[in-house]
Order: C-alpha cells, then structure tokens, then sequence
C-alpha cells in the first residue's frame, strides 16, 4: 500500500497551470531568453527562479528595475513574450504526467475543479484548449484580473468564490514557492509538485503535502 491522502474533506481541487498542468516553464525561458537578449539582458536559469509563479508584467517591471533596461513600455515588451509564448504551447500540447488522469478522477469523484493562473487570460485559454482541457475546469481564473497576483492570494480567493466554496474546502495544487504561498495565504491547503530540478529545494517544504509527480498524487487520493 503506498501513501494515502483523503480528498473526503475538499469540495474543489484549484491548480495552478505552468509546471502543473503543463511543463511550460522552458517555453517561457525561450520566450524571456529572446526578448530580454534583445534588450541586451542576459538571464541565467537561476535569475528566471526569482520570477517562478509572478505575473509576465511583474516579471518584466522586476527585471527592468533590477538591470536598469530603461524600458519604456513593458507592455509591449509583454504582448510580445506572450504572444511567442502561445506560438510555443501550440506547438507543444503535452500535459505533465498524471494531468489527465487526475482531471478524469476527480471529476468523476463529484469535485468542482478551478484553475488559478498568473499568466495572462489569453494564454490560459490557449493551454486549455491546446490540451483539450477546458472541460474539467468549473472555473479558470487569471491574477492579470487581479490588483495583486501570487504570492498575494487574491487569485485563489477569487477562484474559490467563482466556485462557490469556502476556502478552507479548497485544495491547491501548486509547484511553486510563489503559488504555494498564495494558496496558503487564502486559507487552503496546498501540494507542491515541484519541477524535477528542485524536488530538494527546502523551501518548498512549507507546502501542507508534497509529491514528485502528479501520479503518484493521484495514487494517494485513491489509497485515501
């Protein structure tokens, strides 16, 4: 028997999307990586952490700031790593390992399922539809709506409303330091799925539950 984990006290299930739904994390290192370099900012993979789970104009606002870019306007500098960044998802529709299963089970287990994002509307629609997804999800929900994005938990608490569950029903699925600490600053708790890369990142461990891969979370849910 391997690890059990009820769902019996949750009445919704809210994931985040990049690096849960999808491995998008890369796809958004090329789109940054092209578009900075052009700006003549040159990001290591340590630098791109440092914005893991902010919105693409909180990313682009902290980078220009903290490397004295002189830019203008962000917005275009947004518009253009995102459209690079649907171009990029259309390409490569693969959801992560256990995505669908998990989508399937829980929904034929009656739970309502949310998404809470910090990309932008635009590309959410375009991962939900790239992975024929949209579906499952009672509710998407974008923090570019939001005044705050994550870690503030202004995201998870609007998702839970759309929903209409109390947050302290809601489980967060999240692979992030950011988004962990949105969804426990609205009051639920949360798994962390961390890319391969930071399984040992300790801080990381504040999350409520962890699991290597979406699969073996799904295991647990049904040993639970």
């Amino acid at each position: 028997m391997g690890v059990a984990f009820s769902i019996d006290h949750f009445e919704a299930v809210i994931f985040d999307m990049d690096g849960v739904l999808i491995d998008s994390e890369p796809l958004w290192k090329i789109a940054m990586e092209k578009v900075f370099s052009d700006l003549g900012c040159k990001l290591s993979k340590n630098d791109f952490q440092r914005t893991v789970g902010l919105r693409i104009d909180e990313v682009i606002n902290y980078w220009n700031k903290d490397q004295n870019l002189g830019v203008a306007d962000e917005k275009s500098v947004e518009d253009d790593i995102i459209n690079r960044m649907i171009e990029l998802v259309r390409e490569n529709p693969i959801p992560l390992t256990g995505v669908m299963e998990t989508l399937e089970y829980l929904s034929k287990n009656k739970l309502k399922i949310g998404l809470a994002t910090s990309s932008p509307n635009h590309l959410l629609q375009a991962v939900l539809d790239g992975l024929k997804i949209d579906h499952f999800f009672d509710v998407a929900h974008s923090a570019e709506f939001e005044e705050f994005g994550k870690p503030h938990p202004a995201v998870y608490l609007e998702t839970a409303k759309k929903l209409n569950v109390d947050s302290n029903k809601c489980l967060v699925i999240e692979d992030s330091l950011n988004g962990i600490i949105s969804g426990m600053s609205a009051k639920m708790k949360v798994i962390c799925i961390p890319e391969k890369t930071h399984l040992k990142e300790p801080r990381l461990k504040v999350a409520d539950f962890m699991f290597e891969d979406m699969s073996l979370m799904l295991a647990a849910f049904k040993n639970g």
